[in-house]
């Protein structure tokens, strides 16, 4: 066992050295995630950056990725994002392959989660885009497995740390809270089963419970601790958090609703309006193919559901995911799903086979399936990908296997160069909202006017001469553009407020000019 430990401790640091590999090859044809280049942006602005950076500090979400990508900064700021997605990646496979060898000694399947680590294209853009997608998988499966540790010895210390994981797992993508309205009448069913009872269906267990004046008073206590012990923490956590937004955002949601905290509100009304005014319209994920889709791509899914046959509520705890996925195409219905809520399915099938592998009696035929559905999955990971909905996951693909740069990141790097080229005491005015890959690209951010700079940003927007050198303005052809007061429509009323103001432009790409800002 103890060899096992340092051979599987060898392979998760070479593992993530691969990711880490692949990551800066990607860097280095220019493709970068929104999301990376957002935590970079921030990171800058709290090393870097002047004046009061408290709320970048606690405010920027979502706030443990964030953390995590600071952690690695101190080398390379480009790089701390895909270094920390690369080890996220890697304990993910640790935590797998630890829980896997301590229940079967089989080495195939081993090998089989290994395959799957080294080659799942979806595997892949977690480990090397610089995303929280790891970190949300984390723990996702550990939130799963103490669940199912609790099924097994009735203990309530792994619903706490369930729980914990809860936490966790919301703060690394808030919409997982949302998770929490389909184990409310799971709870209850756990409860059930979990009664000395004669009666084996749960409706009847129930009935005989309720009748049964000592059984009632149990069941209620138990289903409100366990709803205590599951649920509390991560409400208290989330309110928490949401008054520490409002006392300092003076707004609850800021964190979740505003452009500067978050990456995420452009991102999701961007991919939508990309494909809703596409000449090739594509219609969101329909509500009753979604489960379908999500078998598609994960088909070991049917396998996991096998192996908790016997077990009810264990096949309901499963299909849970399903449930959370079918609400959020409900309530987000013009954000496409990503990536990451289709590889939950893949930790949570593969959860359930290092779980459950071991009763199977004849385990010719497991391997035989499981090696099979594990080829179809490498298949349906690609096809996924190349026809996402997300454009950012065309890009990695087709970057990936056509070996070519990403033309818009090269544009913004480009043009952040030549910032870099400016005099030391030039400043040049930015709006971050839209204008953060361009930032992350700045070495120098004390050139800088940025929002987080409120009171000399705002009065930088209305007269800009008196405090900047240049500024960066979106053209009409930036997808992104109505997001901003900084774009060509600013032009015409600065002088209209400023007759004497000249705006020269000194560097134009498809989506910014950068103006030099003089006066008569």
């Amino acid at each position: 066992m103890r060899n096992q430990s340092r051979y599987l401790l060898l392979i998760t640091l070479l593992l993530a050295v691969y990711y880490v590999v692949c990551g800066i090859y990607l860097n280095h044809l220019n493709y970068y995630s929104q999301e990376g280049l957002f935590y970079v942006e921030k990171t800058k602005i709290i090393l870097d950056g002047l004046g009061n950076r408290l709320k970048v500090m606690g405010l920027t979400s979502p706030i443990l990725p964030f953390y995590t990508s600071f952690i690695f900064s101190f080398r390379n700021n480009i790089l701390a994002p895909v270094i920390a997605s690369s080890i996220c990646t890697a304990l993910l496979f640790y935590l797998m392959a630890r829980s896997l060898i301590k229940r079967v000694s089989d080495v195939f399947y081993l090998l089989l989660l290994l395959v799957i680590f080294l080659l799942h294209p979806g595997i892949l853009y977690a480990a090397t885009s610089g995303k929280s997608i790891a970190m949300v998988l984390i723990f996702f499966f550990l939130f799963f497995f103490n669940l199912l540790k609790f099924y097994r010895s009735n203990t309530t210390f792994h619903v706490s740390i369930a729980s914990i994981c809860l936490v966790i797992l919301i703060f690394c993508d808030y919409k997982f809270i949302w998770l929490m309205l389909f184990f409310i009448p799971l709870v209850l069913f756990i409860t059930i089963k979990s009664l000395n009872l004669g009666e084996q269906e749960s409706i009847f267990r129930l009935n005989q419970s309720f009748n049964n004046p000592s059984m009632r008073r149990k069941l209620i206590n138990k289903t409100f601790a366990l709803y205590i012990i599951l649920f509390v923490l991560p409400l208290a956590c989330v309110i928490c958090y949401k008054l520490l937004n409002l006392t300092h955002a003076q707004d609850l949601d800021y964190f979740n609703e505003s452009p500067y905290a978050t990456w995420t509100v452009l991102a999701d009304k961007l991919s939508f309006d990309q494909l809703s005014t596409s000449p090739v319209y594509q219609l969101p994920e329909t509500s009753i193919l979604i489960s379908l889709r999500m078998l598609v791509f994960c088909p070991l899914m049917l396998v996991a559901v096998y192996l908790f046959r016997n077990s009810t509520y264990q096949i309901l705890t499963l299909l849970t995911p399903f449930a959370f996925i079918e609400f959020l195409h409900i309530k987000y219905d013009k954000v496409f799903l990503s990536q990451e809520y289709y590889l939950i399915f893949l930790v949570l099938s593969l959860l359930a086979v290092l779980y459950r592998a071991q009763i199977v009696r004849n385990q010719l035929i497991l391997k035989a399936v499981v090696g099979v559905l594990t080829l179809v999955m490498l298949y349906t990971g690609f096809i996924f990908l190349q026809s996402s909905s997300v454009r950012e996951e065309r890009s990695f693909i087709a970057v990936l296997l056509n070996h070519t740069t990403d033309a818009r990141q090269t544009q913004n790097r480009d043009l952040a160069n030549y910032i870099n080229r400016l005099p030391a005491d030039s400043h040049v005015l930015i709006d971050d909202a839209i204008a953060y890959p361009v930032v992350a690209f700045t070495k120098d951010i004390q050139k800088l006017t940025l929002p987080y700079q409120e009171g000399v940003f705002l009065s930088a927007i209305e007269a800009p001469d008196k405090y900047d050198d240049y500024i960066l303005l979106a053209t009409q052809k930036n997808e992104v553009t109505g997001f901003t007061q900084l774009n060509d429509r600013y032009v015409p009323v600065i002088k209209k407020s400023n007759s004497a103001l000249r705006l020269q432009r000194v560097f134009e790409t498809d989506d910014w000019v950068l103006y030099r800002i003089y006066t008569n």
